[in-house]
């Protein structure tokens, strides 16, 4: 390896795009930056798809309530101790680092993998948030695995275009609207579960009025998470329960792609952030959207096995449920795209980002046409985090292991040669799942960690035999001193920052926008409360939900206007005081 000198690395640092380098000091964040993006991003339109699949799956109340708390444990653990410590030690992302550590056919397939990864999961939020509108034209209800009705085509490829017009050119705006909408998100889930609770312990003992807790496990143990499948099957464990919550994530976690956020952050600790999206989002908005299937399951005479977001999140909440789930559904799939589009780019250097945003989004597009693709959601979330979690596997042994067993970090960069290795380990622990899978040996649930577990002694052993006990001095100095030119880099880019000036707006406009924000949500949560607590026959019931129906959606509107002026007029202070 030739040796460069500290004008060819300063040129080089130059040319690189700012994602290829490492996060500077000056631009890290602190918690509660983190708590807010798991929060939002993980309550979203999906959780109605979460909810109503642990209840079709013939879930037990009271595994439900255990099994998400410890699943979700396991799974803010998964990021606090593995992704999180590599993201701030590297402070690179998973494709850049992956880059480095394997390069060329294994970062080229992993790119691959999670351009059509995304793409799936941008079609599926596409297919909710179409439910919703269904309701707002009349188009009936979509019960097949394949469209039935040329209005849903029409209404899914229309909205499908929008959301990757919106990903590929205004990403910037949507993602500005997207982080004022967690604490909205949180709330309308919240009440639309305590809003249908009466109508569940109506059917259960005769009366819209809760008198215990004892009397709510036994209104959810009769009417929602009953322990049994809808035809009469047993249903799935505390265990199944457990493996599904913490699979949920296990790409973002154990297949460490979300390097790629918490390198922003100052500490590792800050991985227990993650807890805002997994209880918030993977627990309370996932038992709360079970509430809410059933019960509006049962209110259309519909299976909660084909009910649609749409009609759940209408029957809890009035038309400001159908906000709920257009909004929850698009901002996931743009934020999906946006990052099926940098995948993608990963694999086609020579096209641009928003090119490759358009190419998968026809992709995209088509498949929002399906709707089994999101009832099938949490398996697919499963398989994901089945396939690419030995990636994750792979750069914790490259990263930890092989310096401490007297091998070299980054050998098949220094050597020059394809990191075969690190496909061995990926393909044979994926290949035995599949294996395993087909033959029904075990659930798909309990999967990811064998596979993430056995690709770290693969890794270390390959890669031990190919190259990586050798020393390389010159690939070690030449990255020394990248590592220090990059440095000197980012302190001259601080200094261009400015960062030192105030740039908070402490005006009294926009101290009132956020008073009227917050006191929106506490009077729309005090109206499911009322509804909850103050509805002593059926009737009564009837008006005090219609009566909240009226708040939530006055109060959508009041939340919406208030919230987004307020990020408006901090951006524009923000931008006058830097200036």
């Amino acid at each position: 390896m030739a040796e460069n000198t500290v004008e060819q690395v300063d040129r080089q640092i130059e040319g690189l795009d700012a994602e290829q380098l490492p996060v500077g000091e000056h631009e890290l964040h602190g918690p509660g930056h983190f708590g807010g993006l798991y929060a939002a991003e993980n309550v979203a339109g999906t959780e109605f798809v979460f909810g109503a699949t642990f209840v079709a799956l013939g879930a037990g109340v009271v595994d439900v309530l255990i099994g998400l708390a410890i699943g979700n444990l396991l799974a803010v653990l998964s990021f606090r101790f593995i992704t999180a410590p590599i993201a701030t030690q590297t402070r690179l992302s998973v494709y850049t680092y992956l880059d480095r550590a394997a390069g060329g056919l294994t970062s080229k397939l992993y790119n691959g993998v999670n351009a059509v990864v995304f793409a799936v999961i941008s079609a599926a939020m596409i297919t909710v948030s179409a439910t919703a509108l269904r309701i707002i034209f009349g188009f009936p209800a979509q019960e097949e695995a394949y469209p039935t009705h040329w209005g849903f085509v029409v209404l899914a490829l229309a909205f499908g275009a929008v959301a990757v017009l919106v990903a590929a050119y205004g990403f910037n705006a949507l993602a500005e609207f997207a982080s004022i909408c967690g604490p909205w998100l949180m709330v309308m889930f919240a009440t639309g579960g305590l809003v249908l609770i009466p109508a569940l312990a109506d059917s259960v003992t005769g009366s819209p009025t809760l008198s215990s807790w004892s009397e709510f496990i036994e209104i959810g143990g009769s009417a929602v998470f009953t322990g049994t499948t809808p035809s009469g099957e047993a249903g799935i464990t505390l265990v199944g329960i457990i493996g599904y919550a913490w699979a949920a994530n296990s790409f973002a976690h154990a297949g460490l792609i979300d390097m790629s956020l918490l390198r922003y952050a100052k500490k590792s600790w800050y991985g227990y952030l993650s807890g805002t999206g997994m209880f918030l989002g993977h627990y309370m908005a996932w038992v709360s959207a079970g509430f809410m299937g059933a019960a509006a399951a049962a209110i259309v005479s519909t299976s909660i096995e084909v009910i649609e977001p749409g009609a759940v999140a209408f029957q809890a909440l009035g038309y400001a449920g159908l906000v709920t789930v257009v909004i929850g559904g698009w901002t996931t799939a743009n934020a999906n795209l946006y990052r099926s589009g940098l995948a993608g780019q990963g694999m086609f250097p020579q096209l641009s980002r928003q090119k490759v945003t358009l190419i998968l989004g026809a992709v995209v597009v088509v498949a929002a046409l399906f709707p089994f693709i999101y009832r099938g959601y949490l398996n697919l979330v499963t398989y994901i985090g089945i396939v690419l979690v030995p990636i994750g596997g792979i750069l914790i042994a490259e990263h930890y292991l092989l310096p401490r067993l007297g091998m070299t970090t980054f050998w098949a960069r220094y050597k020059g040669t394809r990191n075969t290795p690190a496909l061995l380990a990926w393909g044979i622990p994926v290949a035995l799942a599949v294996m395993t899978l087909v033959l029904g040996l075990v659930p798909a649930y309990l999967l990811f960690p064998p596979v993430f577990l056995l690709s770290i002694p693969l890794y270390i052993v390959f890669a031990r035999r190919m190259g990586a006990a050798e020393r390389y001095p010159e690939g070690e100095a030449a990255d020394k001193l990248f590592a220090e030119r990059v440095k000197v880099f980012h302190t001259e880019q601080a200094e261009k920052a400015a960062t030192g000036g105030d740039t908070t707006d402490r005006r009294t406009l926009t101290s009132v926008l956020k008073v009227v924000w917050i006191v929106d949500l506490v009077v729309i949560s005090a109206g499911a409360v009322f509804v909850l607590f103050f509805s002593p026959d059926f009737a009564t019931y009837l008006e005090h939900r219609d009566l909240f129906f009226w708040i939530a959606g006055t109060g959508t509107v009041i939340y919406f206007l208030a919230a987004y002026w307020r990020l408006r007029r901090m951006k524009s202070y923000a931008r006058r005081a830097l200036a």
